[in-house]
């Protein structure tokens, strides 16, 4: 039940990045595709061919381990008119476009727990390719060709030191598949992601077991967390701490989708109010292309065109939950929270004179400022503003140079004490 749960996180790091906005093939950002969790096959060594997850794990006498391996096996689509390749073509009004889509593919593995404490587990799997042929018209057929693949997935446990029973899990996923050449020279990169792994990712469920959080280990399990080693692969919790996504992408744990999304628009790091109005904005020749892309990108193009205002207002802001401060309990960044302090009366001594809010002041800044302008300000003449004290105990004099911004604006620069001189 949990790895179900993980789907949906498990989709949307599956198809991260798969089509970008405008989601054309024609955009730049499209020409270069597959950015996340792409295992080579060992014939083009100037990219991994595999993926190291370690992580630790509570297990009972009598636990098991179940791993879903996910990927994108790539499809070559092909318009073929009349025998000859070509861009694309219009059939009836539709146009169809040569673009690369992408087959979900899943290989599940379940072992006993006592069995991976018993040394290193390969589980070979294997993807068919296939050849599909459509007739669109007489002169008109798309091809779509996918090549297979070859993998392993190795597993092994190693128990730890101490009393808390925990164990240490290795889990490897390695693209073997066949890839001739040697170099980017002999194979180029499009020729070789035929053959491999795209936006690999494994969820991982363990019964009568749980895992430790490699995000906030518990003390005891900080020394062995810190140890563990994970090569293109990230684990966080999900769903609940007997299940893990290790993931191409670097999340949180407990990661969710939002509630709002109405669905997937292929980047999870952008706000989806955003992609959904630019999608809107797009013309009906852009569409169109977007269309003809990928049924992906049509599904998209027509959620957005049917998206009534109600579900396009939810996209906008939702406040998660509210909290209700009195004047009893402020919070410490609210000036009034602490009234032993106030800018506007708040004072401090520099060469024997009280510096106050209307004191008048020649700049002298400090030569380890952050800011280099500053060494252009040496000698001005200014009026303070307030005197503020940050939460760290430091003070600050905010003043407004002499013909520079009108003091209503509430555009101060920060100076400390030692870097004023009294006029």
């Amino acid at each position: 039940m949990s790895l179900e749960q993980a789907r949906a996180v498990a989709d949307a790091v599956l198809y991260e990045g798969y089509l970008l906005y405008p989601y054309r093939a024609s955009a730049v950002k499209n020409q270069l595709r597959w950015q996340f969790g792409v295992l080579m096959p060992p014939g083009f060594p100037e990219e991994a061919s595999n993926s190291v997850t370690q992580l630790l794990v509570e297990p009972s006498l009598h636990s098991s381990l179940h791993v879903r391996v996910r990927f994108l096996q790539l499809q070559a689509r092909t318009v073929v008119v009349d025998g000859v390749e070509v861009p694309s073509a219009v059939v009836d009004g539709t146009e169809w476009t040569t673009w690369d889509e992408a087959v979900e593919q899943e290989v599940d593995a379940v072992l006993r727990f006592a069995d991976l404490l018993g040394g290193d587990n390969t589980v070979p799997f294997l993807i068919d390719g296939a050849s599909v042929e459509e007739q669109l018209s007489d002169s008109v057929r798309l091809v779509r060709r996918r090549w297979p693949l070859s993998g392993t997935l190795t597993l092994r446990a190693d128990a730890l030191p101490g009393p808390y029973g925990a164990s240490r899990l290795s889990v490897t996923v390695a693209n073997v598949s066949g890839c001739s050449g040697t170099s980017r020279d002999e194979v180029r990169r499009d020729e070789a992601l035929r053959h491999a792994l795209i936006a690999a990712h494994s969820m991982m469920s363990v019964t009568g077991g749980r895992f430790v959080s490699m995000v906030d280990p518990p003390e005891w399990a900080k020394p062995a967390v810190a140890e563990c080693r994970c090569e293109r692969t990230w684990p966080v919790l999900v769903g609940s701490d007997d299940t893990v996504l290790s993931s191409p992408i670097i999340l949180y744990d407990y990661p969710s989708i939002a509630r709002e999304s109405a669905g997937e628009l292929f980047d999870g790091l952008e706000i989806d109010e955003i992609l959904t109005l630019r999608t809107m904005a797009l013309t009906d020749e852009e569409k169109r292309q977007a269309r003809a892309t990928d049924p992906r990108a049509a599904a998209i193009v027509d959620r957005v065109d049917a998206m009534p205002p109600e579900l396009l207002d939810r996209l906008h802001g939702t406040i998660r939950y509210l909290r209700s401060v009195t004047e009893q309990e402020q919070p410490w960044w609210d000036p009034g929270a602490d009234s032993s302090v106030d800018p506007d009366t708040d004072s401090v001594i520099v060469d024997g004179v009280r510096v106050a809010r209307g004191s008048r002041v020649r700049l002298r800044p400090g030569l380890r400022r952050a800011d280099a302008q500053d060494m252009f300000l040496r000698g001005r003449e200014a009026t303070v503003q307030a005197v503020l004290h940050d939460v760290d105990g430091d003070l600050h004099v905010a003043v407004t140079i002499d013909g520079d911004l009108d003091p209503s604006y509430g555009r101060f620069r920060y100076f400390s004490a030692e870097e004023v001189e009294p006029l």
